[in-house]
This record gives C-alpha cells, structure tokens and sequence, in this order.
C-alpha cells in the first residue's frame, strides 16, 4: 500500500471567496495603520500630485492617497520596484484591499514617486509631528550619523576632469584619423587604391565622434563653473564617496534619531563624502522639530570639528562627538606632537614638553577658514635641548603651534568627553545603529531607484516614514493609530465647521 498524502484542491473547483474586501484582512493587520494614517493627510495642502502614467487622455486619474498607501506598504514589506508594486495590486489580499481593488500601472506609480519629492518630504515630517503629538519624542537627547547608500549610477559613469582631459586627446587623434581617410578617400582615384570605404560611413563615424568631443567638452566646462572635483553623467547630483574603507557612488544619509522610542526626527540627503560639517546642521533640525531650548547631540568621530563645536554650544546645544587622534601617526614615529605642548590661558603661551615658552606672533590668520594664532621660538633656542630630535620638524627647522579661535570649545568638550563621554559613545551605538540596520537589513533597502537630490530626497522620506510608522506600531499597536484617526478627522470637522459659522 502506497503512501497516503494531504490532497489539494482540484484546480477546476469553485472557490468561495470574502464577499468583501473589508474580509480580505484582519484587524491587527499593519495595513489598516497604514490607512488609517493616511485618511487624515491633507494632501492637497501637502502638495501630492496626480500622476498620469498609462492614462488616457480624459481618464480620470488614481488618487493620491491610494498610491501613498501603496508605496508605504510596499517599502515596508522589502517590495520597492513599481513593477513589482503593480503586480501586487493584482494578487496581494493586502494590496487589494488597501487600494481598494484599484489597479494602477507600473509607470503611473512610477510617475508618483518621481513627480511628488517634496511632498513625500512634507508627509515624513507631518508623520514626525504625529509622533510628537503623541508624547513619543524625549527631545532631551539625539544621536546623529550619516550611511551611505547607492545611487542609480555605476562606478564607470562618475568621471574627473583628469580622464574627460584624457579623453578629449584620443578623440582628437581618432578625428584626425577619420579626417585624413576622408581626404584620402577624395584624392583616391577609381581602382588606383584599395578601398577606404564609403564618403557616407566615414562621415557618420566623424560626426559621432565629433559628438562625444562636444559632450566632454561640455562636461568639462561644467566641472569649472561648478568648482566640483567630480561628476555623475547618470546621475547629476551622485557622488563617488569614500570613507572608513567604504567606497560607493551615491549619497551620504544624515539621520538624527531621538532617544526614547528610537524615532528618527530629521534627516537630510547630501553628496558631502565625510560628515564633518553635518553636526550643528542637523542637531540645529533636530531641535527646532523637537521644539525644545536645550538639547544633547551625540555622534561619532566622523563629525569632529571645532566650528561644528562651537555653533552646537552657540545654538544652545550640548554635543559629545568622539575626539578622533590626529597626531597618531606623529606618535607612532616617536615624535613630539602638540598634544604634548601645554597652553597657559592666562599668559598666552604654550610651554613645549623641554620647559620652553613658544609665544604669540602676527595677528591670527584664517586657515581652512577658521582664525588660528600661531605660537613658535626661535630654532636656536632649541639648540641644546635633548628633545630637539624628536620634536623640530627636519623642513622648517622651528615649532611651531596654531591655536584656533574655538579652542575654548574644544577643551571644554574635551573636559566633558573625559568624563561622561564613554557612556555617550555606548548610547550613541544604541540609538543610531538600530534605524540604519532597519532599513538595509530588515527592509532590505540599501540604494535608491530615482536620480537626482528632489527624487532622492523624496525616496528618503517615503523611506524614513515606513520606518517611524512601523516603530509606533510596535509600541503603541494598531488600535491606537485608528483612535488619533478618529480624533483628528473629528478636530478637523469641528474646526471646519466653525470656519464656516465664523
């Protein structure tokens, strides 16, 4: 006797369905959060457009909403093609039942997300609000950090001034090339030499090549006026980046996460390859959104900078950023470096590790624009001193010390990094580490599919907002995103209502 299996259903029986779409989805399901939360948008206040895609003309077009929905749903559940989101309209019980069994084409909820970046922008941060309404934010302390994340664009489409320079001199030999065959081909005689080919082909080939000249040579220009080192030919607003051993062509995330429930308030898109002009910038954002007098900002070692310190303490913002050791490389060759020189404030001098005073010359100077004072001694007053070896620099032959016009702030950091700062690195991991491996590991997106700094940024807020949803959800539930749905639709009745009685 044979094995006795589970038999299926016959492919050809009838199958009774929910009669209604309100049956396809349970109670608890995420997407009636979702919708629940988008009811209450306003969005033509917002700035949502229509998006026409395979209309035709005199269709009526897809409601915003119903695409805002389908995009949050869809990044959420790691489905971020509008293929693919297209596809779901036709066979997810919860796709259906959350554009209410709309079907629209993959190139209309393209057109949305392309055509609608500042709005999604504008949805990220009402959402920030939302969350604020609800006593979700601590606004006592925030961790910024920066990722990177992959543009639309290869490594091969990022090119420099240097290889557009190359190029333009093959291209220059290619064209006199085909124009020596061209005069060649005028002189030739019928049957006197061995063909060079067609007036016609060779003129195609110039005019191809004269093209591409011309493109470069625009390129070129661009760099110029611009001032970049750098240029994306697919994406304009890319940028090769590179730091910590990590190379990648796209752009660099700035988030600022709070620190009670991990909800990111503010983030910002740049293409800067370092993030050592972010931190006053986005603290500043944070705590404007937070709507607080004080707050702490904490980051890493990539943020260090004396004038981000400064504009932090003048913004009324106190800052704990990892002190990174740039005279490593000076101590490891067994010299003197001027972490070693002790500053006396009162008398303006600083005292090298051998007991000499190096005093104050000139006025100060701007540097990488930032004022700095330098201090020095004469060569000669070093003659006898045993640590000449190791501390005068073999070009100049005399030491000397920059102090910057923000020293003051430094040290007062560098006082409370000592103290209170190992604590502050431990929380900063904790607080920053967890949205970033969110959105890469669990919702599986490490790369935008638009192009350039409005679609991008817009991509970046329909993402930051799946994200702070799906964390209200976990710690308040479903049920009370539906109640603040209900009151709010109420509050914007009644106030509607008195609108019109006024």
């Amino acid at each position: 006797m044979g094995r006795r299996y589970k038999q299926g259903t016959a492919r050809s029986q009838y199958a009774l369905l929910p009669p209604r779409i309100e049956d396809y989805v349970g109670e608890d399901n995420t997407v009636r959060a979702i919708d629940a939360y988008v009811e209450t948008l306003d969005l033509d206040a917002l700035g949502f457009r229509n998006a026409g895609g395979e209309l035709a003309p005199g269709q009526p077009a897809f409601p915003p909403g119903a695409l805002l929905k389908l995009y949050i749903f869809g990044y959420i559940n790691r489905v971020h093609s509008s293929r693919r989101l297209a596809r779901e309209c036709r066979r997810n019980l919860e796709a259906i039942w959350l554009v209410e069994g709309l079907a629209p084409g993959y190139r209309t909820i393209a057109e949305f997300r392309k055509i609608n970046g500042p709005a999604l922008k504008a949805a990220c941060k009402d959402f920030v609000a939302l969350c604020k309404e609800l006593d979700l934010l601590g606004g006592e302390v925030v961790a910024v950090d920066g990722a990177f994340f992959n543009a639309s664009a290869s490594d091969a489409s990022v090119v420099t001034k240097t290889r557009l320079e190359k190029d333009l001199k093959q291209l220059e030999l290619d064209i006199d090339a085909y124009c020596q065959g061209l005069d060649a081909r005028d002189q030739q005689e019928s049957g006197s030499a061995p063909e060079l080919g067609t007036t016609c082909a060779l003129d195609a080939k110039l005019a191809k090549l004269k093209t591409q000249q011309a493109r470069k040579q625009a390129q070129i220009k661009r760099l110029e006026d611009s001032g970049e080192t750098q240029l994306s030919c697919t994406d304009p607003d890319a940028r090769a980046l590179r730091k910590a051993g990590q190379q990648t062509v796209g752009y660099n995330v700035e988030s600022t996460v709070d620190a009670k429930h991990k909800l990111i308030v503010h983030h910002q898109v740049t293409n800067a390859g370092n993030d050592a002009e972010q931190l006053a910038r986005q603290a500043t954002a944070a705590k404007a959104v937070l709507g607080v007098d004080r707050l702490i900002a904490v980051a890493d070692a990539g943020f260090y900078s004396e004038a981000q310190l400064a504009a932090c303490a003048q913004a009324n913002i106190t800052a704990y950023v990892a002190i990174p050791d740039k005279h490593q490389a000076t101590t490891a060759e067994g010299r003197l470096s001027g972490a070693q020189f002790h500053y006396i404030p009162g008398a303006d001098v600083y005292v090298c590790p051998g007991g000499e005073v190096l005093r104050p010359q000139g006025k100060p100077a701007p540097i990488h624009g930032i004022l700095r004072q330098r201090y020095t001694r004469l060569a000669r007053a070093c003659q006898g001193c045993p640590l000449k070896g190791i501390c005068l620099p073999e070009k100049t032959g005399r030491r000397q010390i920059f102090r910057s016009e923000h020293a003051p702030v430094a040290q007062a950091h560098r006082r409370r990094m000592a103290e209170e700062g190992a604590e502050r690195m431990r929380q900063r991991a904790s607080l920053v580490e967890h949205p970033f491996g969110t959105l890469k590991r669990w919702f599986g997106w490490d790369h935008f599919l638009v192009r350039g700094f409005e679609k991008v940024r817009g991509e970046m807020s329909l993402m930051v907002l799946g994200y702070n949803l799906t964390r209200v959800i976990n710690i308040l539930g479903l049920q009370a995103l539906r109640d603040y749905r209900a009151q709010r639709l109420t509050s914007d009745r009644m106030a509607a209502q008195a609108a019109v009685v006024a």
